[in-house]
């Protein structure tokens, strides 16, 4: 399909097959009345433009009629024709389809026309905050486009992430736009008392002398400050050492008061280090703080810390840790270990570019298309188990969201493989993208 770029307001084009929602959506985005809403299949015939904006981004946006789909309007092949120009001259084009109906043919084939298009499609499911769509949004990854956004055009929800999206792929304005802020990284340190935490934190805020706030509190606080690093934003919070919860209770309220603090840190963060004291090794408390850390979504690195009083333990000291910590916090396998000193700022620097590779890790998405050629090979050479009769097939996946990167599994009969599958497939991803330090969701649906 040819495509013509606007000389001036880009062009966002709504398709899609009768009595979607999309006239609703086109009242909703441009707050106006233009399009007339019936429950009658193509009551939209002519396309409507309207231009409107987005937080200060301008853009036209037109509804075009119902496209393909059974219609006995005797005019519907005009409007066909009509909605295909819409799409000629569209920068940014929106799929709104149906989430109580699921995915239907007559989408795939709209799906097949859209693909000749050399402007970014998004998809849009319109009709979520009924309870018959629940869970249907996932089947519209079969059609390749991404993102795919859920949405209520009626009351508004979800309006405001897909607009969002949309002004994000719009192509550049002439003018000269001030570079953007980055976007902070929360990044907690936590451990158990006395193993370095403050002290890794006022070595990487002394060595790289570019701190924007400092707002130290009490020694009971979190101390919370702003790094600038590489044109990286790090918003770093030192966290009280968290100690098990009865000793924290015995020794008063007010540890337990910043023990609740720390965890709270912990929820809210991108990336945790869980700091140890590698003259003493791990302990149990290591790993079920790092077990919340997982639990939470962060991405996790380990650091090691006062490995300058670990060199005269000799060559294989660096191995017999490294097996001892793994032994010990299983489920942390993908964390990074970095073997540090604070004290000496030995390997600190690593310390903040293994922060910035692990938050980018999280917001990773896999395109649908590289995915499913990943499923296909590793699902060749290791097919999943099928516990009955019949046997278990994956037949396509989905990447659901980011910050942890969640992937959903559509199979023929399984609702869940085994614990052991899970882990092989999100190792598998791990590895073939690059996804270091981040937890992967792994859910497995019937399709």
């Amino acid at each position: 399909m040819a495509h013509k770029r606007s000389a001036d307001t880009p062009t966002v084009v709504l398709v899609g097959r009768p009595n979607v929602g999309k006239s609703t959506l086109f009242n909703r985005i441009t707050s106006s009345r233009k399009a007339i809403v019936s429950a009658i299949a193509g009551t939209t015939r002519d396309t409507k433009a309207q231009p409107t904006d987005w937080l200060g981004t301008p853009f036209t946006l037109v509804d075009t009629g119902g496209l393909f789909g059974a219609s006995d309007d005797p005019l519907h092949e005009l409007v066909v024709i009509q909605g295909r120009k819409a799409l000629e001259s569209a920068d940014v084009i929106v799929f709104v389809v149906d989430g109580r109906d699921g995915l239907v043919s007559a989408d795939e084939e709209i799906a097949n026309t859209l693909r000749a298009a050399d402007v970014p499609v998004l998809i849009a499911v319109n009709k979520t905050d009924d309870r018959r769509a629940k869970h249907r949004a996932s089947e519209f990854y079969r059609l390749g486009f991404e993102p795919i956004i859920e949405i209520a055009a009626e009351h508004g929800e979800g309006t405001g992430d897909l607009l969002d999206a949309v002004v994000q792929r719009l192509p550049a304005r002439s003018e000269t736009v001030a570079e953007a802020e980055p976007e902070e990284v929360a990044v907690a340190i936590v451990g158990r008392p006395n193993v370095g935490k403050s002290s890794l934190l006022n070595r990487l805020l002394r060595e790289e002398r570019s701190i924007v706030s400092d707002m130290p509190g009490t020694t009971r606080d979190s101390v919370d400050a702003l790094l600038r690093w590489q044109k990286r934003v790090f918003r770093i919070v030192d966290t009280a050492g968290i100690r098990r919860a009865g000793k924290a209770a015995r020794s008063g309220q007010l540890e337990a008061v910043s023990v609740v603090l720390a965890r709270r840190a912990i929820e809210k963060a991108d990336v945790a280090i869980l700091v140890l004291d590698a003259s003493i090794g791990v302990a149990d408390q290591d790993a079920t703080i790092a077990g919340e850390a997982e639990k939470a979504g962060c991405g996790i690195i380990i650091a090691a810390n006062k490995w300058d009083l670990m060199k005269d333990q000799g060559q294989d000291f660096y191995k017999k840790f490294d097996d001892e910590l793994r032994r010990q916090i299983k489920f942390l396998d993908y964390a990074p270990v970095l073997h540090i000193s604070a004290a000496t700022g030995e390997r600190t620097t690593k310390v903040l570019e293994t922060i910035d590779k692990v938050a980018e890790s999280r917001l990773h998405r896999v395109p649908t298309g590289e995915l499913n050629r990943f499923l296909k090979g590793v699902t060749e050479a290791h097919p999943p188990v099928s516990p009955g009769k019949k046997h278990v097939r994956i037949l396509y996946a989905a990447q659901t969201s980011v910050a942890p990167p969640t992937f959903v599994f559509f199979t023929n009969v399984a609702t869940e493989f085994h614990f052991s599958y899970e882990r092989f497939l999100a190792n598998q991803l791990r590895e073939s993208f690059g996804l270091m330090g981040t937890p992967i969701r792994v859910q497995v649906r019937k399709s």
